[in-house]
């Protein structure tokens, strides 16, 4: 059995000591007692929310190795005889761990960070690295701050590539988390309006995303895409760090390093080719989407930077997948046919809006059947929220979508604005819209369901599977 660390390694390193008849090692992390590997160190980290340390007996009986705790908690956990590493702060410890695994790998380490695609270009490069060696890369949208410790401490030692995610809705927050990954390479996939409530404009937030160069190695390059408005903001930061040089980008721009030249977007993939090395390739992106696409140029251009196998990259691309809650798609049955639901609830800005609006448009409909747009708040957007959301109704006059169907406070406005336009459904209440998609819809349709996930529009898409299962016919 391979073992992530050992015992005495995570003692150094923590500044901890040992309670009990000690395993050599561990072979998992987790924060979270229900997910434990089996022989695995439970980091019992307290959030706001919640404290690990009530969760430590469920942690052992499903399979926890060790424990690692705080001394403070000490006197209410006397009664247990499992090994512990106690130490002074667990969340302090576990970023110490998460040095360590950045110091002891000699693989490359790319960083991502962007207000659209984070998570959705770190599974592709996941995709397209694998041919090249050992990837060791975030788990869901771990990429915060315990998500990033998390994920540093998990990296095994003959990691070939590392990547993480690196997110934030304030100043501050990436430049604390890029001082422990310590990345090779530094993927920017876009700047747009999220968190516009923690923000006085756009330029702030290309400012805060900006941070993430600053624990890029020596040598190390950035990657940036050359469409986004704020590239050359992005840029003369570079340059105020010494990057220019080092610096990268990706696009339609014919100045681009890694250029689109052409693109056609299908049902179930992409297909386009790019300029990468001074050469032309073509590529098949597993899913629809020209936004995936931008994705696709970045993650490519990182690929060719890191060295990998550049035409197994590509051809690796072929099997990616949108995830669920990022453009997942199901052909569900219904009567004597099917609808297409694209799954894009887990987040919201009007950038991701505004790409899941064309994404719908251009999802072909079968007999009879129309575009429904589901849409929910986008949270965090401040004293912008009501013109944001209103803004909406441009993209949707565009995509000829059928039908709208809304709900939350702030989507009221752009129901205000649809009315007498568009066929509109808004209703406060979620379960209002869940009762009226499963009367209303029919073969044919085609329904993105789209919100920030603090809005719970996951659970209209939930009950839309349970009613509508998946069909075994091809699409």
């Amino acid at each position: 059995m391979d073992l992530l660390w050992t015992i005495s390694d995570m003692i150094s390193v923590m500044h901890g000591r040992a309670h009990g008849n000690m395993p050599e090692g561990i072979t998992g992390i987790s924060i979270d007692s229900r997910n434990m590997d089996q022989g695995g160190a439970f980091f019992a980290i307290k959030g706001d929310r919640f404290d690990g340390h009530e969760f430590v007996t469920s942690a052992l009986a499903n399979g926890a190795g060790v424990l690692v705790v705080a001394e403070e908690k000490i006197p209410s956990l006397v009664s247990l005889t499992a090994p512990m590493i106690i130490v002074e702060d667990v969340l302090v410890a576990m970023e110490a761990l998460g040095r360590a695994a950045r110091a002891r790998v000699a693989g490359k380490v790319i960083a991502i960070t962007g207000s659209v695609g984070k998570t959705t270009a770190k599974e592709m490069l996941r995709t397209a690295l694998s041919p090249s060696g050992k990837v060791h890369a975030s788990v869901a949208s771990f990429n915060n701050h315990w998500g990033v410790p998390l994920t540093l401490a998990r990296m095994p030692k003959d990691t070939n590539f590392g990547v993480f995610e690196v997110g934030m809705n304030h100043t501050g927050e990436i430049r604390t988390l890029i001082d422990m990954v310590q990345p090779h390479i530094a993927l920017i996939t876009t700047v747009e309006a999220a968190h516009m409530g923690n923000f006085n404009d756009i330029a702030e937030i290309a400012d805060a995303k900006s941070e993430i160069m600053e624990g890029v190695i020596s040598e190390g390059s950035v990657v940036l895409n050359r469409d986004n408005d704020q590239y050359d903001h992005l840029l003369e930061r570079a340059e105020e760090l010494g990057m220019a040089q080092n610096s990268k980008s990706f696009g339609q721009d014919e100045r681009s390093d890694f250029r689109l030249i052409s693109c056609k977007s299908h049902s179930d993939c992409s297909c386009f080719s790019m300029i990468i090395d001074g050469e032309e390739a073509a590529v098949k992106l597993g899913a629809p989407g020209d936004h995936l696409v931008q994705n696709a140029l970045g993650v490519l251009g990182v690929c060719s930077l890191v060295g990998a196998d550049m035409a197994r990259a590509a051809l690796a691309l072929a099997d990616f997948s949108a995830e669920k809650g990022r453009g997942a798609r199901t052909q569900c049955s219904i009567g004597d046919g099917t609808f297409t639901l694209i799954d894009e609830s887990y987040n919201a800005n009007p950038a991701s809006m505004r790409a899941a609006i064309s994404l719908l448009s251009s999802t072909d409909v079968g007999r009879g059947g129309r575009r429904i747009a589901v849409l929910g708040d986008m949270l965090e957007m401040g004293r912008f929220s009501e013109a944001l959301h209103a803004e909406l109704a441009e993209p949707l006059y565009e995509a000829q979508v059928d039908i709208v169907a809304l709900s939350g406070q702030d989507m009221s406005h752009l129901a205000d604005v649809l009315r007498g336009e568009i066929q509109v459904y808004y209703r406060s209440e979620i379960k209002a819209i869940i009762d009226w998609l499963v009367t209303k819809l029919r073969p044919g349709d085609v329904v993105m369901v789209k919100s920030s996930l603090g809005v719970g529009f996951g659970k209209i898409v939930k009950k839309l599977l349970e009613q509508f299962p998946e069909s075994n016919e091809q699409e």
